[in-house]
């Protein structure tokens, strides 16, 4: 099968990388941590690059923002407690003029580009729906919202994140076929072990 090709022009939508994470289960900064020779965190800056119109990472560690700017990526530090919070940050930074909004969780490295792509274009052709990935039965992140769900996820009851308003409108939830190891994420060292495992493994197509 040809490879994809990959979009020439940003896409009119709005991204916003998750990297808020305390990393309790993980014992520190995750995002940090080295996955084939690069930071965690850079694995999702390098599957949205140059994806959408515009991204910003929101994140409490500074370490975190450092990387960013030295990428030229625009990233928002916060000190607020909850995820609603940092949903409502990434969100306000980003307006309400787009034509949809992209969460992506800054630990979940194996996501392919062709994936993320994929994702985009039916946010684009039928963007009446919310979009996730899923293998099988079991959906996963990112997740695409449409324009009409910024005034909801903008309000989000403080500790909540995007996934009640998935289940609030369950009728407008689409998915797209994904392999498993990108549904995959790091919230433990055994979980990076085993990432690491899958990808020094080989046979991973990353299109």
């Amino acid at each position: 099968m040809e490879k994809a090709d990959r979009r020439t022009e940003p896409a009119p939508l709005g991204c916003v990388v998750m990297a808020s994470g305390l990393g309790r289960r993980f014992g520190g900064n995750k995002l940090l941590a080295e996955l084939g020779g690069k930071p965690l965190i850079r694995w999702v800056l390098d599957v949205t690059e140059g994806l959408f119109a515009r991204r910003v990472v929101v994140t409490r560690h500074p370490e975190i923002e450092a990387l960013c700017r030295r990428q030229g990526v625009e990233a928002l530090l916060h000190g607020l407690p909850w995820r609603s919070g940092t949903v409502r940050l990434g969100l306000e930074a980003l307006g309400p003029d787009w034509k949809g909004y992209a969460f992506f969780p800054g630990d979940q490295p194996l996501l392919r580009r062709e994936t993320a792509e994929a994702l985009v274009r039916a946010m684009l052709e039928e963007p009446a729906y919310i979009w996730r990935p899923a293998w099988g039965e079991e959906a996963g992140a990112p997740v695409l919202f449409p324009r009409w769900a910024y005034e909801e996820l903008t309000a989000l009851p403080e500790g909540q994140g995007g996934r009640t308003v998935v289940r609030r409108h369950q009728e407008r939830v689409r998915t797209l076929p994904a392999q498993d190891f990108e549904l995959l994420d790091a919230d433990t060292p055994g979980a990076l072990q085993a990432l690491a495992q899958r990808l020094e493994a080989g046979g991973l197509d990353f299109r």
